[in-house]
């Protein structure tokens, strides 16, 4: 993108907008969620290189809503190192591999986790905290959210089944992809190469994305433990099926 438009600041703030909002009220992960608005003005790793810078002032404001007490620290200790290799493999697996299989995959079984959950009329269901679940979860997530630009489905389905609060739950997914989008933005900034008006882009969006994860907190605070898993399950179907179109997609 060498040259500013208007079309390109008012998708950049929409994408901007319910990418932070969703963030401030579930805890992250889903940029994919936002993406799409921009890949409707400029092409996907445009909007990737764009996106990536703004989740840093996003996870600043939104680790301030969602400090250390809001962690649930045993299931980080083993999910965050999990997924810095899972972000590694998805590196190779963009080199070396068909990331459409491993979309499509992932999309698969996020889905049929969410059919269960319904199904069972939406009961909450506590597991107990298993560490190779966790392990398996991080490393899963690190791949999609390099590939894909998706890592909510396989932590959520991990979180998701522990039962916790809703506060620990936003909490543990903000501080867990606060990491994640740290170490992904080198990479994506040397990919995406950004240009002059790119950056001013950013900058314009910063603001954006302070607000927005403010509005995304206030809603939280209206939500009810139900509410909110009803909420994060609604984007895991949401998420899930556009990963599983953007595989199925690739093919054609």
């Amino acid at each position: 993108m060498s040259e500013l438009e208007l079309s390109h600041v008012v998708a950049a703030v929409l994408a901007t907008s319910l990418i932070a909002m969703v963030k401030g009220a579930f805890g992250g992960g889903f940029g994919l969620v936002g993406i799409p608005i921009l890949s409707l003005v400029m092409d996907p790793v445009t909007a990737g290189a764009i996106v990536a810078p703004l989740f840093i002032p996003m996870d600043i404001v939104a680790l301030k809503y969602y400090p250390p007490r809001t962690w649930s620290m045993p299931d980080i200790k083993v999910l965050v190192p999990a997924m810095a290799i899972g972000i590694g493999l998805g590196t190779l697996t963009i080199a070396l591999l068909d990331a459409r299989f491993v979309s499509i995959a992932i999309a698969v079984v996020s889905l049929l986790f969410a059919a269960h959950w319904y199904a069972g009329g939406q009961r909450p269901t506590v597991a107990p905290r298993n560490d190779w679940h966790a392990a398996l979860a991080g490393t899963v997530s690190g791949v999609a959210t390099m590939i894909a630009h998706s890592g909510t489905p396989p932590l959520a389905m991990y979180l998701l089944r522990l039962g916790l609060t809703k506060e620990v739950y936003v909490g543990t997914t903000t501080i867990y992809f606060t990491v994640g989008n740290a170490i992904k933005v080198w990479p994506w900034l040397i990919i995406g190469r950004p240009t002059t008006a790119m950056w001013t882009l950013i900058a314009i969006c910063v603001p954006v994305a302070v607000i927005g994860v403010w509005v995304g907190w206030r809603l939280n605070q209206h939500l009810d433990q139900r509410r909110l898993y009803q909420g994060c399950y609604a984007i895991l179907v949401l998420t899930s099926l556009k990963l599983l179109w953007d595989g199925i997609k690739g093919f054609q």
